[in-house]
């Protein structure tokens, strides 16, 4: 973008907008400031040079049309008017289209929450915690085979195509879930919604993070976290109900399809990535699209950017999987694994599922309402990462998540391990279990995938992201497979502490291995992570 500013910057005319005021003076002429350098969020406009104050000092210069009052009100209105920056605005309804499958994640996460009980009893496996277990983890390896074969599906298809195709499975699954009336049954529903979540949680970050302007990509790229926080809560205020009614989990898992009828529709509308458009070879429709979402100034720009880097890196819609041990591509496959790895064993999960039990020592016995608590908390740190991201930048941002992180953890340690009184220590837990959710949600949670597609390259960003989400649905079987067995074995104190002190080295591995992306295109952040990159005309 900045390269666009200084291309404007050479051959610059004064411009009108609708609703805005011309304002010249006889020995002045407009000439080009790129706010956008000088504060943040301000678009590239047209304006007088010289200092704006004592450019209103001399009321000589001022013409004398209005009187003073409604001219200071006319000044006012236009750098108001300034302030504003709607840049997000054109790429804000594709995005939010393709988020609403994070809204479903969520959704699944939380709809067994609080019907595992009834469903148990109903299809006839009450007591047994192994088949109530499989119901859930079984939702894990469909994810797990889903976000594995996401990568190859869209490199062929692309991102519409794509996104439609993985409804499917949603669908299906979400109404044989809703229809079972066997063991079997349950599990084929939640094994078919699991492949389309697992799909989506890779396509989503990429899908958005390509077809958002550079300046918004972290926003923007958040609400795939908002998404999913949306959807938890809503499961888990839908589960309330489960209580008085012992039917109610088929209707919840009915709700759950909707949405996947809602995307296969929105994505007809939506667009198609430019850059994948780019390695299709249809370079109409890709400037068509980005003179549509980032303005008409950067289409030659972005071009030039994606046909250097498709000119170096191999324009092969067909990567192969090998690639990944190859540099530069392995070391970016590396840090996107254990960014995941490092995620799960910092406890989230097991977080979430000891939160319940955390709320009801401190006398709080509705565990529906304890996890809505979690949901809630989950939900604000998300609109935090919203608008920190791209003004903090993601490895600030995650640092200092995972710091929280371990603060939090060591301080529900600590409660747990000295004398303290019943209702400090209880307040202590609660705090230190809020703490945590919150500085998750701001950072580690979001970030994560947010910044493996932008530091992967154009050639092999959608295998990066499905080996490094297959290798998250794998870390997050394995923790709450023996979590509860670790709880009775060691104690609260140790798996706690440990959760601590993996954030802790989350946090190194973050500031050592991660480099800041946030207002760098793709294409910038690729050139400069490839040693072999060379420019070619």
């Amino acid at each position: 973008m900045l390269a666009a500013a200084s291309a404007a910057a050479a051959i610059c005319y004064p411009r009108f907008t609708p609703g805005s005021s011309i304002r010249t003076a006889p020995s002045l002429k407009p000439t080009c400031v790129n706010y956008s350098l000088q504060r943040p969020f301000r678009l590239l406009t047209c304006s007088p040079p010289g200092d704006f104050k004592a450019y209103g000092a001399n009321k000589s210069q001022l013409p004398e049309v209005f009187d003073s009052s409604e001219n200071q009100s006319l000044v006012l209105e236009e750098n108001n008017a300034q302030e504003i920056d709607i840049g997000w605005l054109p790429a804000f309804p594709h995005v939010l289209v393709a988020s609403m499958s994070n809204f479903l994640f969520g959704f699944h996460i939380g709809v067994m929450n609080g019907p595992i009980v009834s469903i148990a009893k109903e299809l006839g496996f009450e007591g047994n915690s192994i088949l109530e277990g499989l119901v859930v983890s079984i939702f894990i390896a469909g994810a797990f085979l889903g976000s594995a074969g996401a990568g190859y599906l869209v490199d062929r298809l692309g991102f519409r195509k794509t996104l439609q195709v993985d409804t499917i499975p949603l669908i299906l699954g979400a109404i044989l879930s809703a229809q079972a009336h066997s063991l079997d049954q349950l599990l084929w529903g939640r094994f078919f919604v699991g492949l389309g979540i697992g799909a989506n949680a890779v396509l989503v970050p990429i899908y958005i993070s390509e077809v958002a302007p550079t300046k918004y990509r972290g926003t923007l790229g958040s609400l795939c976290q908002i998404g999913t926080c949306t959807g938890i809560i809503a499961s888990l205020s839908l589960g309330i109900f489960s209580d008085t009614d012992p039917h109610w989990w088929r209707i919840m898992l009915y709700t759950a399809s909707v949405p996947g009828f809602i995307i296969a529709l929105g994505m007809q509308f939506a667009v198609e990535s430019p850059r994948w458009l780019c390695k299709a070879g249809r370079l109409d429709e890709a400037k068509k699209v980005i003179s549509n979402l980032w303005g008409p100034s950067e289409v030659d720009k972005s071009i030039e950017e994606f046909q250097s880097v498709l000119k170096n890196d191999g324009d092969d819609l067909d990567s192969r999987w090998s690639e990944l041990l190859e540099e530069p591509h392995s070391k970016v496959a590396f840090i996107g694994g254990a960014l995941f790895v490092l995620q799960q064993f910092a406890g989230i999960n097991a977080v979430l599922y000891f939160s319940s039990l955390t709320f009801k020592d401190a006398g709080i016995s509705n565990g529906a309402l304890a996890s809505l608590y979690v949901g809630l908390t989950n939900f604000a740190g998300a609109l935090c990462a919203l608008y920190f991201v791209d003004r903090q930048g993601r490895k600030r941002l995650i640092i200092g998540s995972y710091l929280g992180m371990a603060i939090s953890m060591f301080l529900v340690v600590y409660a747990i391990s000295f004398p303290l009184d019943e209702e400090i220590r209880n307040n202590l837990s609660i705090s230190g279990t809020i703490l945590y959710m919150l500085t998750y949600a701001i950072g580690a949670g979001p970030v994560t995938g947010l910044i493996i597609p932008e530091l992967s390259s154009s050639r092999t960003r959608g295998k990066i992201m499905s080996s490094s989400f297959s290798v998250h649905w794998v870390c997050n079987f394995v923790v709450g497979l023996f979590f509860l067995e670790a709880m009775e074995r060691f104690g609260v104190a140790p798996v706690y502490g440990s959760f601590g002190v993996v954030s802790l080295m989350a946090a190194l591995f973050s500031y050592s291995f991660l480099v800041e992306t946030k207002g760098r295109s793709l294409e910038e952040i690729e050139m400069s992570l490839n040693p072999n990159f060379t420019k070619r005309e």
